[in-house]
């Protein structure tokens, strides 16, 4: 019995072994990192671009006579777990509607951290300026091209300041941050381009040699990030932190013309949405779409815009409560939104 009783509890030694290594994320006093090179994807936050965040709207505009808004026009958000045990990885998949995927697809190889956030960041802005250049063009009002920083030890460093309007790049007129865009990567690391630029209401000109991209050498570098503001004194800003990537454009530019046209473009329903924007107004697919429906039909929403593009996964998510409306353009979510407010024909992902 004795001897049973031994070989009983030096067997449960490598379990007990085992499942503190799969339960930890590092060997105590060592560097050595145990967790596993997974992460998890599920429902995360789902914002009110009509609301505020902090005391401040969360998108904010002045210069401007503003609509009263009415209900909610929800941004939804992608959660994402790293750094996690084996144990911790299989409770998610186990018990949770959480997606496992390798780590690459949140940290693609040879990118650290800090570097992917700065991706998302920049990713962001330019989609914060698209959302406005859209909505601005649905609205009829012209924009023209604001810097909104420049890169340290760039091209441009010690020639722009945030703040500066662009007018035109050797001599062609640029009234969005695209444009402007499209004519440095039609040159080569090395060209001069002329710039002409406004500054405290006073013109002026810098001819500046690009350099080269720090992921390929080949295309050309002015280093500053653009953004787009009204030409009639009207002043947007969004004002969310800790958001990165894209896929608020659709749901910000939705918020920008509600808040400068007659009427409650929700009808005053509680609608969620997600979807990059572009400034022509064309509305493109994201990542996670499954995750942001269940998301906001936690949250309560009667409607969710979704991008055509994304429409089997977000049916994946089996709303039971809420309906999903097919949208490829800015124009057509304002209409969407009109029809089903309106008891006409509209289109869903169904």
């Amino acid at each position: 019995m004795n001897r049973r009783i031994k070989t009983l509890a030096w067997g449960a030694v490598p379990l007990v072994l085992l499942a503190s290594l799969v339960s930890i994320d590092r060997i105590p006093g060592t560097n050595i990192n145990l967790s596993v090179p997974y992460a998890a994807e599920g429902p995360g936050p789902t914002i009110n671009t009509l609301g505020e965040v902090d005391g401040q709207d969360v998108v904010s505009i002045s210069g401007a006579d503003l609509d009263d808004t009415e209900g909610n026009l929800n941004m939804t958000t992608v959660s994402v777990r790293t750094g996690m045990t084996l144990s911790q990885v299989l409770a998610r998949w186990l018990f949770t509607d959480d997606t496992i995927v390798p780590i690459e697809q949140i940290f693609p190889s040879g990118q650290s951290s800090e570097e992917v956030e700065e991706s998302n960041r920049t990713a962001f802005i330019s989609s914060e300026s698209s959302a406005t250049i859209a909505a601005m063009n649905y609205l009829g009002m012209p924009v023209m091209v604001e810097v909104a920083d420049v890169v340290e030890d760039s091209a441009a460093f010690g020639h722009f300041e945030a703040g500066d309007h662009l007018i035109s790049i050797d001599g062609t007129p640029i009234t969005t941050p695209g444009e402007a865009q499209e004519i440095v990567r039609s040159k080569s690391p090395g060209n001069d381009v002329t710039i002409v630029f406004e500054r405290a209401d006073a013109q002026s000109q810098a001819t500046i040699t690009l350099g080269e991209h720090p992921d390929d050498p080949s295309v050309p570098l002015l280093g500053i990030s653009m953004t787009s503001v009204p030409t009639s004194g009207i002043d947007v800003d969004y004002n969310l932190e800790d958001i990165g990537g894209p896929s608020a454009g659709m749901m910000f530019s939705l918020a920008v013309v509600d808040k400068l046209s007659p009427g409650a473009l929700n009808g005053g329903k509680f609608v969620a949405g997600t979807g990059t924007i572009a400034e022509d107004g064309s509305v493109g697919p994201i990542g996670g779409i499954a995750h942001k429906v269940r998301a906001a039909e936690d949250a309560g929403a009667e409607v969710f815009l979704a991008p055509a593009d994304n429409c089997a996964e977000a049916m994946s998510a089996k709303p039971e409560n809420m309906t999903v409306l097919k949208v490829d353009t800015l124009s057509q979510a304002i209409e969407q939104m009109a029809a089903y407010n309106e008891g006409a024909d509209y289109q869903t992902c169904g």
